[in-house]
Parts: structure tokens; C-alpha cells; sequence
């Protein structure tokens, strides 16, 4: 089943959402204010956070900011009754990925959650694996505060790794992020792949490991 967060004040709305999704087949925690939701977040992983913009204590754009600034790429569909471009141009600016304007059908709501739930945001600006960061934006990573010196391409493919860290990732996306449609001889990868392990050093506690039948993976020593 998959498990979601609701974060919504009007309780009438909440519940009626979360009888509905468990009928879909969602299992949903709800938090009804911005503190908190950003506890549960702390606890426990979710596919999609369900977040409406106003809450008390905290509001949803407020906590959309903070999840998105420790690196947590959980994808965020924003609830609200604000209908203005401007509403929704600032939620996207805070790392939403999707939004819903109040009132709305429910079989839209699942729709969107369906498709949310297949992938991770993009919206995150800075991932962690350990004492490694990946600086999304500046296209830099950092271990233990020191820079990690790579390629363009290296970095494309950490930057795939950490998202999917500790899963694999296949072949096929990682050369999809990398080239595209344009793809070179199946041996460049593996090229990359060993630039990148030289870059994060034997003394990191990291390396990438192949994957059998998959692709690749981000392997820490701590784990």
C-alpha cells in the first residue's frame, strides 16, 4: 500500500480525503499544521506529501522550503483555494512539483497522486548520502566539506546515484541523463562510472557498485 501525508487544517476536508484514499488503496498519516508535518517527515518516508498552503503554526509554503533545504525529494502536490498565477508561480518557487485548487474531484486528486508516486521531485536543491552533499543548482558536491573534483558528466551521474541511494540505478536512465537520445558506445558509461569512483576516493566510505542485471549503485561503508 502506499503511504502518503495528508497536512490539511479543515478536518471535515481531511477525513473526507483520507476515507476516500483508503478506498484507492492509499494508506495516509495526517498532520493538520506545518509543525506538525514537518515531524512526521522527520519519522517516517512517504511517496507523495499532500500539503495545503494554509496552516497554522507553520504554513505549507514554509514547510515545502524547509523540506526541499535538507534534501529530502519526497514530491509535493500543494492544496489551496488560491486560484491566482502568482499563488501558484511562488509554491513551484518553494519545491512543489504539483497543485490542486480547492474545490476539486477527488478521481483528480488520485490521478495526480498516481503519477506523483512514480517518481521523486526534482525540485530538491541539495542531496545527502552520508557526509557526501550534491549542490543540485551549482552542479558541485562537497565530502565532509571538501570539494569533490569531477566531470560534468561524473557529476550527472552522482547526482542520478544519490537520488536513487541506497536503490540502483539502471543503465538505461543513467545514460538518459547523461546523453539523452544521443547515446555513444556502451563502454562510455563504465568510463564515467570509474572517474566517479576515483573521484569520491577509497577514504569517502562511498563507492559505486555495479548492480547485477540492473545498472549501478551508491554503496556506503557506514550502511
Amino acid at each position: 500500500m502506499t503511504t502518503l501525508l495528508l497536512v490539511e487544517d479543515d478536518l471535515d476536508l481531511a477525513g473526507n480525503i483520507v476515507d476516500y484514499l483508503a478506498l484507492e488503496d492509499f494508506d495516509c498519516d495526517h498532520a493538520s499544521n506545518g509543525v506538525a508535518a514537518l515531524n512526521f517527515l522527520a519519522e517516517n518516508e512517504y511517496a507523495v506529501v499532500i500539503l495545503d498552503i494554509n496552516l497554522p503554526r507553520l504554513d505549507g509554503l514554509s514547510v515545502c522550503e524547509r523540506l526541499r533545504e535538507k534534501g529530502d525529494d519526497t514530491p509535493v502536490i500543494m492544496l489551496t483555494a488560491r486560484d491566482q498565477l502568482d499563488d501558484k508561480l511562488a509554491g513551484f518557487a518553494k519545491g512543489a512539483d504539483d497543485y490542486l485548487v480547492k474545490p476539486f474531484a477527488m478521481a483528480e486528486l488520485v490521478a495526480r497522486l498516481q503519477a506523483l508516486s512514480l517518481r521523486r521531485s526534482g525540485q530538491v536543491k541539495q542531496l545527502r548520502c552520508g557526509e557526501l552533499c550534491v549542490n543540485v543548482n551549482g552542479k558541485t558536491a562537497t565530502l565532509a566539506g571538501e570539494p569533490v573534483k569531477m566531470s560534468p558528466t561524473a557529476f550527472i551521474v552522482l547526482e542520478q546515484l544519490v537520488r536513487s541511494y541506497p536503490a540502483p540505478v539502471s543503465r538505461e536512465m543513467l545514460s538518459q541523463a547523461v546523453w539523452g537520445e544521443n547515446r555513444p558506445d556502451s563502454n562510455s558509461l563504465k568510463v564515467h562510472i570509474h572517474h566517479l569512483r576515483k573521484a569520491l576516493g577509497k577514504e569517502s566510505g562511498l563507492d559505486v557498485q555495479s548492480a547485477t542485471g540492473v545498472g549501478f549503485k551508491l554503496v556506503s561503508g557506514a550502511q
